[in-house]
């Protein structure tokens, strides 16, 4: 099943061909999660954001249609408004309050100094509203196009362009001090 399209695969599962889901499941998972991951903050809530996902696919395939579209840009419609959903309920951890894994790598230092970089560029992303950070994470860590991401979003390119242009612009100004501090520091920006 790995070299039939998803479309093809969604087609089986609209016939209930659970190796046919289990393929497409293998297939998108890790994407699903990361693209949650980077809209909520949490890995917990976007494992359970994608398996809500999975779930709302292998119930609504036969409602699907090619015809519609790529099913890439559909599924990750779905986890991007399941994200954006959740995001609106009241939380009860903050982000702040969760730990940071332990970093393996001999250089403490550098582990630390990195932890710090990534925590920064995470709160600047996470302050972004919602739309922009939106935009951000299928654009600039998901690696989806201009047109797919317009697309997953329901706006126009150049909606889509618009958005990410003010959310480069945000981030520019919140991540200044820790580029002035890596210039200070010897590192290059």
């Amino acid at each position: 099943m790995d070299g039939l399209a998803d479309e093809a695969l969604m087609a089986r599962i609209a016939d209930g061909d659970r190796t046919a889901f289990a393929a497409l499941v293998t297939r998108h998972v890790d994407r699903a999660v990361r693209t949650a991951q980077r809209l909520l903050g949490d890995r917990g809530e976007a494992e359970d954001v994608a398996q809500d996902a999975f779930l709302r696919l292998w119930q609504r395939a036969d409602r699907w249609r090619a015809e519609g579209g790529r099913f890439t840009t559909w599924f990750y419609r779905v986890v991007v408004n399941a994200s954006i959903d959740r995001l609106r309920r009241p939380r009860s951890l903050a982000l702040d309050d969760v730990s940071e894994p332990e970093d393996e790598r001999p250089n403490p230092f550098r582990s630390l100094h990195r932890a710090e970089v990534s925590r920064s560029v995470g709160t600047a992303v996470g302050a972004l509203p919602e739309r922009q950070r939106t935009a951000i994470a299928l654009c600039h860590y998901e690696g989806l196009g201009n047109i797919e991401a317009a697309e997953v979003m329901g706006i126009t390119v150049g909606a889509l362009e618009s958005l990410l242009i003010r959310a480069k612009r945000q981030l520019r100004e919140s991540l200044q001090p820790l580029m002035a501090d890596l210039v200070e520091d010897g590192h290059d920006a």
